[in-house]
């Protein structure tokens, strides 16, 4: 027996949960837009011009941190994202979706927690290249800690600022 106050309030509260859905996306609307779309490790390396200062999405674990001057430069191994802009890894190891680029912060701007962070999904600003791999200001990241410890989530103030570039940084 149904009672009809008691099914008003659970469909109402089922279509307020459909509704915020597509709001809470892992990344969030604003750098979704900014970022180019279809953008992958593969282009940005075979087609680096067409990158230049272009904002993009990428996905990655860190395997290797590098400071210089007031920047930390760290080298990510690239993991491709989802539609849920989930990073995962490539189908194929040894493909060209396999390999590194750079995400460069300024160090005083990092959380603490980005050490302890299994994957994250980045969108950052191409600047050049080091290490014949892309080089990408960062701009916002979404960290995954293994079992959604040490999640976190890193935006930068102003998007549209262009850092300095390191000494060993080429441009573009």
């Amino acid at each position: 027996m149904n009672r009809p106050g008691r099914l008003f309030p659970r469909a109402a509260l089922t279509l307020i949960a459909l509704l915020l859905l597509p709001a809470c996306s892992t990344i969030p609307r604003y750098y979704l837009r900014m970022a180019e779309p279809d953008a992958t490790l593969t282009k940005l390396t075979t087609h680096p011009e067409q990158y230049d200062r272009k904002v993009v999405l990428l996905g990655g674990t860190i395997i290797e941190e590098e400071r210089a001057d007031n920047y930390v430069m760290l080298r990510v191994k690239n993991r491709p994202l989802d539609q849920d802009y989930i990073p995962h890894r490539p189908a194929d190891s040894s493909g060209p979706e396999a390999g590194s680029y750079w995400v460069m912060v300024q160090s005083n701007q990092l959380p603490p927690v980005y050490r302890h962070w299994a994957r994250m999904t980045v969108v950052g600003r191409v600047i050049g290249q080091q290490r014949s791999e892309p080089v990408l200001s960062l701009i916002y990241v979404r960290g995954w800690g293994l079992s959604g410890k040490h999640d976190g989530v890193w935006a930068h103030v102003d998007p549209n600022q262009i850092p300095s570039v390191p000494e060993g940084v080429h441009l573009h």
